[in-house]
């Protein structure tokens, strides 16, 4: 069964093996995929200055094997849009304790047409919902806006549209709602809470097993 795991840097020692499964995943879809050049290199991970200490990842994870995934950051701290796409956003970049960047969203191509993407979206909105999140920001390509928004997801564009990597690309800002949480879990027919949060203090907190090969 697929689940959505809350991973940190209190609990990361529990998912080391799927961290790199994100990060090879990542590189598979952002630079396979998607084309972006910049993130090209030798080792087939794909990895920023922002996978550190301070970053959250939210992985759907099923039987060992990432599926899905996505990270949060603080945008108290310098971030993607802050240092990467400050020319994105017309009207001051959106920073405070309550507001968090969300990037590197991706859902492994057969799982596509199935409830991973609606499972990572819910973990996102229940995760800011428990943590007094009240909003993220993202850099995006366009076609992102209507996927949000039949999510019901409330939108706010920080600016106006401009080419990177060959697409329209957007930056912006999303509400953290229960009512986003409920639309999201009613569309996908998903019942209660989707996260997985393992302290590794804990007694019952065990590694993930590894994916079969």
């Amino acid at each position: 069964m697929t689940r959505v795991h809350v991973i940190t840097r209190d609990n990361r020692a529990l998912y080391e093996e799927c961290i790199q499964q994100f990060y090879r995943l990542r590189y598979q879809i952002f630079v396979g995929e998607r084309g972006w050049d910049s993130l090209r290199g030798a080792d087939g991970l794909e990895i920023d200055t922002y996978d550190n200490e301070h970053a959250i990842y939210l992985l759907a994870i099923d039987a060992g094997r990432v599926v899905g995934g996505q990270r949060l950051y603080p945008t108290l701290l310098p971030h993607m849009i802050s240092e990467v796409f400050p020319h994105l956003v017309q009207l001051g970049i959106p920073q405070a304790a309550d507001i968090f960047e969300w990037t590197r969203y991706f859902v492994v191509k057969e799982r596509r047409t199935g409830r991973t993407d609606c499972r990572l979206l819910a973990a996102m909105q229940e995760f800011c919902l428990e943590k007094n999140i009240s909003e993220v920001t993202a850099v995006v390509e366009m076609w992102w806006l209507p996927r949000w928004q039949q999510t019901g997801f409330k939108v706010r564009p920080l600016g106006l549209p401009q080419i990177i990597e060959g697409q329209p690309c957007i930056a912006a800002a999303i509400e953290i709602s229960a009512a986003s949480l409920e639309h999201v879990r009613e569309l996908a027919g998903l019942r209660g809470p989707s996260l997985v949060q393992q302290a590794i203090t804990s007694p019952s907190a065990q590694r993930v097993p590894h994916a079969a090969a």
